[in-house]
């Protein structure tokens, strides 16, 4: 699943490559992924242009000028990917994983004015892309239960360490995933800031001292902005807004280094279960 680097780095993008642009069609296969009235196409999409591109937390905002926004979560295998200078239907970015768009994959088409269009791609079919006032966004169940963004320049350590207060017999892992606790930490930064911090992901979180929640938390931030910096962290689903992949597992220390010696201290990295997640470690870095 995309991460909040992942999602960041696809804001980025499409900022630098959409804002401006004019919507001229929009195509969708089913409306489990566009759950959005006709109605509502035609007034306040159609004709519409972009003015800006937003995220909070794992979740996409393209805010239009007709006052509606475009509510987009990626979810598992979600994809946006732009495509410019080509006649729809025929064209794919250079130097991409992505295929000819659109394909099999392809839920949403947005197509601009200038040929140019965005393509919302999805294998799994969990995610969607919802057309509603912007005004109302923030008083969506999401946007009321979600924590503070890791990233924030207001967000510091002392208020990081009090949002896992009610939860001391929680491990940190899971704590760390609860988007209620801190916003778009998913599997991989979890664990990557765990090895930083050299905190068990098993260790309850009313066990961890002050300084540990404040190195865990300059932790997380500092692998978090490396990986917004190289593009995130790319699978076999997950690419950029140019249908790039991301380069951040170059710099991984210990997510799927299971069996290959910890940069830290050399001893052999291990794959546990925790969180109900495959979780990396080091047993020597980050004992219990």
């Amino acid at each position: 699943m995309p991460e909040l680097p992942e999602v960041e780095t696809v804001r980025r993008g499409l900022s630098r490559l959409i804002i401006g642009k004019v919507v001229e069609r929009e195509t969708h296969d089913t409306p489990k992924g566009f759950p959005n009235s006709t109605s509502d196409v035609v007034e306040f999409l159609l004709g519409a242009s972009i003015i800006d591109v937003r995220r909070r937390a794992k979740v996409l905002m393209i805010d239009l000028s007709s006052g509606y926004s475009l509510l987009i979560h990626l979810k598992m295998t979600g994809q946006l990917v732009f495509v410019g200078e080509t006649r729809f239907g025929a064209g794919h970015p250079n130097d991409s994983l992505v295929n000819e768009l659109p394909d099999k994959s392809t839920r949403v088409t947005l197509t601009f004015t200038d040929g140019t269009a965005l393509f919302f791609n999805d294998q799994r079919k969990f995610g969607w892309v919802r057309l509603m006032p912007t005004i109302e966004i923030p008083n969506i169940d999401f946007m009321q239960k979600v924590g503070p963004e890791p990233l924030s320049d207001s967000f510091t350590a002392k208020e990081f360490m009090q949002r896992f207060t009610r939860r001391a017999k929680t491990n940190i892992k899971a704590a760390l995933l609860d988007q209620s606790v801190v916003a778009g930490v998913g599997n991989i930064y979890a664990d990557e800031s765990l090895w930083g911090a050299k905190i068990h992901p098993s260790r309850l979180v009313g066990t961890i001292t002050e300084q540990e929640f404040t190195t865990l938390f300059h932790e997380l931030r500092e692998v978090m902005n490396l990986a917004v910096e190289k593009g995130g962290s790319s699978n076999h689903t997950y690419v950029n807004a140019e249908g790039k992949k991301g380069s951040y597992m170059d710099f991984a220390r210990v997510f799927r280094r299971e069996g290959l010696p910890c940069p830290r201290c050399g001893t052999t990295i291990e794959k546990l279960r925790v969180a109900g997640r495959g979780t990396h470690i080091c047993p020597f870095c980050q004992q219990l």
